[in-house]
């Protein structure tokens, strides 16, 4: 799973699998929680066996069984990951995956569907890669099983494709938000929790549901890179440290840039000499930091510094797009 690509397919961004073709051992919805799957022994239901994942019944006529999703946003879809964990004596022997692109909650039964993914082998109880063969944007999918079978996990890797046309340079919103098409590029350090986290949707829930790092014992601070969802100028960032008392960072300060026909991989090279776009601040555990910021600069990156570890549950660049 690529770092600087997002789940396009998970619950906060608003995704729900809204169709199955049969769900009668595990529930559909289960197919993209974000939790890693599990296992119960000795869990069972009215059907059967619980399987923490989307299971259909034993076939017993023609056809195969299959599922929709509709992505939390439109997108551009890059790779899949097909995980059959704990599927073992009942994981389909093969699946293939289309994608289509439709306004709606459900596409119609005349809708064209794209096959990103052709007919393919897979195994029980593994966690597979795949490469999309057609990027999009789409904003539905559908997993087929062949022919039936329980697979524990879907995700839909890639980048939101918002139309920006219609949006004013005078409106101001969160540049940095997942759901607008916000990424993480990367960063030195991500033990406890991604960086994705801290541009999700609403705040913080836990301490896990951020970016944290773990304890530095050596110089230097950790970093996180950002592409905002659209080149602007920032007017105001909050940075949250909700849930963090005993490891928050002591500091921050956060660098920008505009990168223009860059790679991911040149601009986390370059990341640590661009200029200083909010100076060094002091931080508090489990609060809510708000700063203004005078700077008319457009900039389509930034990196925060924080120094010199721990966790930060939600950062907020407030500002208009150019």
């Amino acid at each position: 799973m690529s770092n600087s690509l997002i789940n396009l397919a998970q619950p906060r961004l608003g995704a729900q699998v809204v169709h199955a073709t049969d769900d009668f051992f595990a529930d559909k919805s289960r197919l993209i929680l974000p939790s890693d799957p599990v296992f119960i022994p000795e869990k069972y239901d009215e059907n059967g066996k619980w399987m923490d994942g989307w299971e259909s019944r034993r076939k017993r006529g023609s056809g195969h069984d299959h599922c929709t999703i509709r992505l939390g946003q439109p997108g551009r879809i890059y790779e899949l990951e097909i995980d059959t964990s704990h599927f073992t004596g009942n994981f389909p022997p093969f699946a293939s995956v289309e994608a289509c692109l439709f306004a709606g909650e459900f596409p119609p039964a005349e809708q064209l569907w794209t096959q990103i993914l052709a007919k393919t082998e897979l195994q029980g109880d593994n966690k597979a890669g795949f490469t999309s063969e057609q990027s999009g944007p789409f904003s539905h999918i559908r997993l087929h099983i062949y022919p039936d079978g329980g697979v524990a996990r879907l995700r839909v890797l890639g980048q939101i494709a918002r139309d920006w046309s219609q949006v004013s340079t005078k409106e101001i919103f969160d540049l940095a938000a997942l759901e607008q098409g916000g990424r993480p590029i990367g960063c030195n350090n991500a033990h406890f929790g991604e960086p994705e986290n801290m541009i999700a949707p609403g705040i913080g829930k836990n301490m896990g549901d951020g970016w944290e790092t773990r304890r530095r014992r050596e110089p230097g601070h950790d970093w996180a890179v950002l592409a905002l969802a659209h080149p602007g100028v920032i007017e105001q960032v909050l940075l949250d440290t909700r849930h963090f008392k005993g490891n928050y960072p002591d500091r921050f300060f956060l660098q920008a840039a505009m990168c223009d026909d860059m790679s991911d991989a040149q601009i986390l090279a370059e990341a640590s000499n661009w200029d200083v776009l909010l100076d060094e601040q002091k931080l508090s555990a489990d609060t809510e930091h708000n700063f203004k910021l005078s700077a008319d600069k457009a900039i389509s990156h930034v990196r925060l510094n924080i120094i010199p570890d721990g966790g930060v549950s939600r950062l907020r660049l407030f500002g208009h797009i150019v």
